[in-house]
């Protein structure tokens, strides 16, 4: 079989971790926000903190004990609870949703841009994301993020690792699942979208919860495609400069 006719037609990207630096994004702000306000804080966990909250809320959605929301509410609901956590209580209401939107303003990694750009130049990209719409669109602008559409949770009214999220985007691009291919850092995600007959590539980020700070990393066998970063995966599925065409379960993939 050649192995253009093979791959993936599309690329669909978790964001948070994958495809931008959420913990050292916020934790910039958090330390920024407490020098001006004067306040004593661990910037870094904070920002884990808030974070940690992230997924019992959307568990509680997919489990029917809470009404679906955008996660810029989830998130400003997760932030009051932080804040009490870490006694911080002299935050104006104003100071606290610009500290909300923190997430619309997320720094992407520095591989993430040049990579985008490669890997577009032959497949379709798009986020695949439990943000809400406008935080995408929002980071895309702030980050230089040249997506060629935004599947969001508002876009199915449904949070990873739902079924309806994978299969909804490949329904929506007119792809078959196979010829859609998950591009993420966690390995759930992945597992996840394998198991709706989609693609997969694994992109390591060890500094997702800080320098060195991530101990998943490992390649495994059962992905379509393990990298090293954005430039990596577009080599590896033949977007690099003068690049051939390559095999996506090669044995450079084999894991390590």
């Amino acid at each position: 079989m050649n192995p253009q006719s093979a791959g993936p037609k599309a690329l669909v990207f978790d964001v948070f971790g994958t495809v931008v630096d959420w913990h050292g994004s916020v934790a910039r702000e958090v330390r920024e926000l407490a020098r001006v306000k004067g306040l004593r804080v661990n910037a870094a966990k904070f920002a884990k903190a808030w974070r940690a909250g992230y997924r019992p809320a959307m568990d509680r959605v997919r489990r029917g004990e809470a009404p679906f929301e955008k996660i810029d509410v989830i998130h400003r609901a997760i932030l009051e609870d932080v804040l009490e956590q870490f006694k911080i209580a002299t935050l104006t209401e104003e100071e606290k949703a610009h500290l909300n939107l923190v997430w619309h303003r997320l720094k992407p990694w520095p591989d993430t841009v040049r990579g985008l750009k490669r890997l577009k130049s032959k497949f379709i990209i798009a986020t695949l994301s439990n943000g809400n719409t406008s935080l995408l669109v929002n980071m895309a602008k702030h980050g230089g993020l040249a997506w060629d559409c935004v599947f969001s949770s508002d876009t199915f009214k449904l949070f990873k690792p739902d079924p309806g999220m994978y299969l909804g985007a490949a329904g929506m691009l007119d792809q078959k699942p196979e010829e859609v291919m998950m591009v993420a850092s966690h390995k759930s995600d992945l597992r996840a979208a394998a198991g709706c007959g989609l693609k997969t590539a694994f992109v390591k980020r060890p500094h997702e919860f800080g320098r060195n700070n991530n101990p998943d990393v490992a390649s495994e066998a059962e992905f379509t495609v393990n990298a090293e970063s954005f430039l990596d995966l577009s080599d590896q599925l033949g977007c690099g400069a003068n690049q051939p065409p390559s095999r996506v379960k090669s044995g450079r993939n084999a894991p390590v």
